[in-house]
């Protein structure tokens, strides 16, 4: 029976998509620099001339939330720290990227830092951008330049590399704020970052391959990491009130479908006498 050309050639054009490297490079800017960056962006709680603060966006848009994503944001906040950093030296792989994200934001890290040098990516069926949503992000063009930004915000540097001279993970003490940096997948951890350590950690193995995928090494460390800090501190979440406050303002507004528009609506109607919303003397700027 003959090939059918229709199929031959849906499927020409699916892997013609699927190694198109605009497609991959439109993939690493949504996953890098999609959306606002940070939580730490006033326009959060810009609206219509006003400046909210958290407490009132949430008693906003709290009608609008399901019991259970409720119960899921007070969970995600008790247990997310910024103390606790994960960095992604020069990746090129899509869905490396995508995986590493998913990690950090599993065990509760909230601080995503990035160095993206490269002029062309990969692309992954991997690939998923909503998980970027939920971290904070930092892009740099250099090892140097983020190495700088994160001595100046107080991290320690530990490299993930196999050298002569490295440390297993599960002795490396994370109790104080360190950033955990993972490089490209195939040239390793950056020398602007390997003269920036403080530590060089592994993660020992015994069989005969000794190396693993850089997404699957960033979810080893970063489970130790949390193991480590919480038997050293008694838990791993340690967000301030202030970062409880304005990430659960955020997290609400990225749950709710149009929370700006209902936020608006509500505003413009005046109906803001509900829910605990209270109008501060400094509520408005």
């Amino acid at each position: 029976m003959g090939a059918d050309p229709n199929v031959d050639a849906t499927l020409g054009t699916l892997h013609l998509m699927a190694s198109d490297p605009e497609v991959a490079k439109r993939e690493m800017d949504g996953l890098l620099r999609g959306g606002r960056l940070t939580t730490f962006d006033p326009s959060w709680f810009e609206y219509g001339g006003r400046t909210l603060t958290p407490n009132q966006v949430v008693s906003l848009l709290r009608p609008h939330l399901t019991h259970q994503r409720i119960e899921a944001i007070e969970s995600t906040l008790a247990n997310r720290t910024y103390n606790l950093a994960v960095v992604v030296d020069g990746m090129v792989d899509t869905g490396n990227v995508a995986a590493v994200m998913r990690s950090a934001d599993a065990f509760g890290v909230q601080a995503f830092y990035a160095v993206d040098r490269s002029s062309s990516y990969k692309h992954s069926k991997r690939t998923a951008q909503g998980v970027r949503k939920w971290l904070d992000r930092w892009v740099y063009r250099s090892g140097e330049e983020a190495a700088a930004a994160l001595r100046d915000r107080g991290y320690r540097i530990v490299v993930a590399d196999l050298t002569e001279d490295a440390v297993p993970v599960d002795q490396v003490d994370f109790s104080t704020r360190t950033a955990l940096v993972f490089g490209n997948e195939l040239a390793g951890v950056s020398e602007e970052f390997r003269r920036s350590a403080d530590v060089v950690a592994m993660i020992p193995m015994s069989g005969f391959v000794q190396s693993l995928n850089i997404s699957v090494a960033a979810a080893i460390c970063l489970h130790e990491a949390r193991r480590d800090r919480t038997a050293r501190l008694g838990a791993h979440g340690d967000l301030t009130d202030a970062d409880i406050d304005r990430l659960r303002a955020v997290f609400a507004i990225k749950s709710v479908k149009k929370a700006r528009q209902i936020i608006d609506r509500y505003l413009s109607s005046g109906a803001t006498k509900f829910s605990g919303f209270v109008e501060p003397s400094d509520s408005v700027t």
